[in-house]
């Protein structure tokens, strides 16, 4: 497993029309390099009704959005910012803040 953006991750959009805008990993697929994000890159799909989705129209819902155009957002400082790999005292990897030097979360 990566120590990169995870799922329930805080992130902050660099680029695109939602530029600016922070929300929170809901789903990550690391070999496309996309993630879906909470209130970010909203598509609205035409839906025919089928046995089941019951109601028909137009569904608005998140879309997948590169991980390039995403930066984490430190829970410690409350800056997005860049992170590196390092140890704990135990040993284990986690990933630490690049401002503030505090340890992000520990990897499971």
């Amino acid at each position: 497993m990566s120590l990169r953006i995870k799922k329930n991750d805080r992130v902050y959009v660099l680029s695109g029309k939602d530029k600016g805008k922070e929300g929170k990993i809901i789903k990550v697929f690391p070999k496309e390099g996309r993630a879906i994000v909470e209130g970010i890159n909203r598509i609205k799909r035409h839906t025919r009704p089928t046995p089941t989705i019951r109601q028909g129209g137009i569904i608005e819902r998140e879309a997948p959005i590169y991980l390039c155009k995403l930066m984490l957002v430190c829970p410690n400082c409350g800056q997005p910012t860049r992170f590196f790999a390092g140890f704990d005292s135990n040993g284990n990897k986690v990933r630490i803040c690049k401002k503030c030097k505090e340890i992000i979360d520990r990897k499971e």
